[in-house]
């Protein structure tokens, strides 16, 4: 879809450039405990510095549900904004009214305000024309920059954009390209490494990527639903109760010949919390026992497909990274990931617990892209169109 990006806005200097940012990050004891989504930001915002903008930020964090709470206060965020700027990022306590207005004002060129949550308003969620129109009033232009909240049609996403001209950042733009690569025409052999808890999370995923794909590699939690609805017994693991859904997928990845690879042994231990217990088995002796990662046979055969491919979307741990002893599939397959990427292949880490295991276990970065979106990742995925996407769009 066409899109005006930043570099088609023009001379920025001294122009009040209203940016919304994803900078909805973990805290902890009152800092910033992550700062994965502000380092995505800096791009943008350098840009924008460098150029000599009156750049005024804007975001959310957390879920207020309306009203103003301490607890999601960005003043943090602001803080940790002029650490990794190197420049001073004025904070105001608000995001509309006429503090807020003259504070767009009087930001120098070049450099930096954040407004306070906008969440803390009942109309952001309800995108309200009224709260829109206010918060535009502090912008010359509006620029969005915040691909994990496409999805959502609230006013600082989808609103603002109808009372000022709207441009993609740089970041919005990377994305938008990256996944794009996925969904038209990628170049094939085109592997899918799917994984998470769910199948039913991501029936929307199989079934638009199914036309795309040579074939998928699976593990996790949804692993286990598929292994049950093929006539498995996966003793006490998590799957879906609801078999229909990976039944479904099978029958269309049957019709069009794309295979679906599932685990031939498994890391098991006799509870999630008995990690004492953990071993390899055949998926045959699994027991009563609980699978908790892919085993090193089927890590090592989805490895093999992973590198002979020319387009890989990497959307989900193998299993539960975050222990130990149920790390070597996921990082298996990053690492076969990371050897494709350096022969070519051009590789996406689809945002939420993918790119969150990617930089756990250290492949994020040799990956050609990792999604900061995580819904908005997965409905782009899916197919759907993202209300923050489309209000960008030059009609």
């Amino acid at each position: 879809m066409p899109f005006r990006t930043l570099r088609d806005a023009g001379d920025v200097r001294g122009k009040r450039v209203l940016l919304r940012e994803d900078l909805n990050v973990p805290m902890k004891d009152g800092a910033v405990g992550d700062e994965t989504r502000i380092i995505a930001a800096l791009q943008t915002l350098r840009w924008l510095h460098q150029r000599g903008a009156k750049t005024i930020i804007l975001s959310h964090l957390g879920r207020p549900d309306g009203a103003p709470d301490p607890k999601y206060s960005l003043r943090p965020v602001a803080v940790r904004l002029a650490e990794r700027l190197a420049t001073p990022v004025a904070f105001v306590d608000d995001c509309i009214g006429a503090g807020a207005i003259a504070a767009s004002h009087a930001v120098p060129d070049g450099e930096f305000v954040l407004f306070e949550n906008v969440r803390f308003h009942p109309g952001e969620e309800a995108n309200d024309p009224v709260f829109a129109h206010a918060l535009a009033q502090s912008g010359d232009l509006y620029v969005n920059d915040a691909f994990g909240t496409a999805h959502r049609a609230h006013a600082s996403t989808v609103g603002v954009a109808s009372d000022l001209p709207a441009y993609a950042g740089l970041l919005m733009e990377a994305e938008l390209a990256a996944l794009t690569k996925l969904t038209e025409n990628p170049v094939k052999p085109f592997v899918c490494a799917i994984g998470g808890a769910k199948v039913a999370d991501k029936v929307g995923v199989f079934e638009n990527l199914l036309a795309r794909v040579t074939s998928f590699v699976i593990g996790g939690g949804m692993a286990n639903t598929f292994l049950a609805a093929g006539g498995t017994d996966v003793g006490t693991s998590l799957r879906d109760p609801d078999l229909a859904p990976a039944k479904s997928i099978i029958a269309g990845a049957k019709s069009r010949n794309v295979p679906l690879h599932l685990p031939t042994d498994a890391v098991v231990a006799d509870a999630f919390d008995a990690d004492a217990t953990a071993k390899t088995v055949a998926l045959a002796d699994v027991g009563g026992r609980m699978i908790l990662d892919i085993g090193p046979q089927t890590a090592e055969a989805y490895a093999e497909v992973l590198r002979g491919a020319k387009t890989i979307v990497f959307n989900g741990p193998m299993g539960v990274y975050e222990k130990a002893p149920y790390q070597n599939g996921t990082r298996t397959v990053g690492a076969a990931i990371a050897a494709a990427t350096r022969a070519g292949a051009t590789t996406v880490v689809g945002g939420g617990d993918a790119a969150a295991a990617a930089h756990e276990l250290g492949f994020a970065a040799a990956m050609t892209h990792v999604s900061t979106g995580g819904g908005a990742t997965l409905e782009f995925l899916e197919g759907k169109t993202l209300p923050g996407v489309a209000a960008l769009e030059i009609h």
